[in-house]
């Protein structure tokens, strides 16, 4: 499997505060990777070094093959266009329309006519679920899933590599919540993304994680798949899946795994 990000004996300090020690992970190409931990565990200093808005104090990260302890200006900047970004509560800017957010990068980054910006402008903001003509409103103007799906529109307008998304339920309702998992998984399939998100919701992890890596004691205390991770018997594992929600989920996974492997025997 090809390695999309590696990160490897990773340092990270602030002053006399060490919050990562020799912290190592993988994200594979087409992984829906998720980043789990408890609070001061470093969840988004991690995506902040992925992204380049950190440097890490020690160790090495690798992107799509850059080493970014030693990656010149041209390849970072060519970099960047190979990601995407979608911030906790959207980071859209305010004075400006969401079509005229979503069409930031591609003005920066390219020389495409304002026609052509435009038609992308809209079929993004369609791919996502939004009725083109939300372009004209302002962020003010829109609810909180709404504002979500713009920003992700922002983020796919490049049409990256890599996806990175910062606890992309949160502040949603139930409904919107699972909405947005299932947009989420349909542009995995559709558009063969890599996607690295931080979240703690219980839903998204059981419905669209299929990796992730879980931070604890300033390193990754587990890594890999969902079944992977809960036969660690690490103490935040253990109060993070032991709550009822995440039973409740455990129990159907468990009891349409035995349904399945009754079926077979009786076939």
């Amino acid at each position: 499997m090809k390695e999309m990000i590696k990160m490897r004996h990773v340092q990270t300090r602030f002053g006399n505060k060490t919050v990562h020690e020799d912290l190592n992970l993988t994200v594979y190409e087409r992984d829906i990777y998720g980043i789990l931990g408890g609070s001061g565990s470093g969840k988004t200093t991690l995506l902040r070094e992925m992204i380049m808005l950190l440097c890490p104090s020690g160790g090495s990260v690798e992107v799509l093959g850059y080493d970014l302890n030693r990656i010149g200006r041209n390849d970072a900047q060519r970099l960047r266009s190979e990601w995407g970004v979608l911030f906790q509560f959207g980071a859209l800017f305010t004075s400006l329309t969401i079509e005229e957010n979503v069409a930031v990068w591609l003005k920066e980054y390219t020389s495409l006519s304002d026609t052509t910006i435009r038609r992308i402008v809209r079929s993004k903001l369609e791919m996502v679920g939004l009725d083109p003509d939300v372009g004209r409103l302002y962020p003010s103007e829109l609810s909180g899933g709404m504002i979500k799906r713009s920003a992700l529109a922002r983020a796919l307008v490049m049409d990256p590599k890599l996806l990175f998304l910062d606890e992309p339920t949160s502040g949603l309702d139930p409904v919107s919540a699972e909405a947005f998992d299932d947009l989420i998984a349909q542009l995995h399939s559709l558009l063969g993304l890599t996607i690295v998100m931080i979240t703690h919701d219980i839903d998204t992890i059981f419905n669209v994680v299929n990796r992730m890596a879980v931070l604890g004691d300033k390193h990754v205390v587990a890594e890999g798949s969902l079944k992977e991770v809960l036969k660690n018997d690490h103490p935040f594992i253990r109060r993070f899946f032991g709550g009822n929600r995440a039973k409740a989920r455990i129990e159907a996974m468990n009891l349409e795994r035995g349904l399945w492997r009754a079926e077979q025997v009786t076939r």
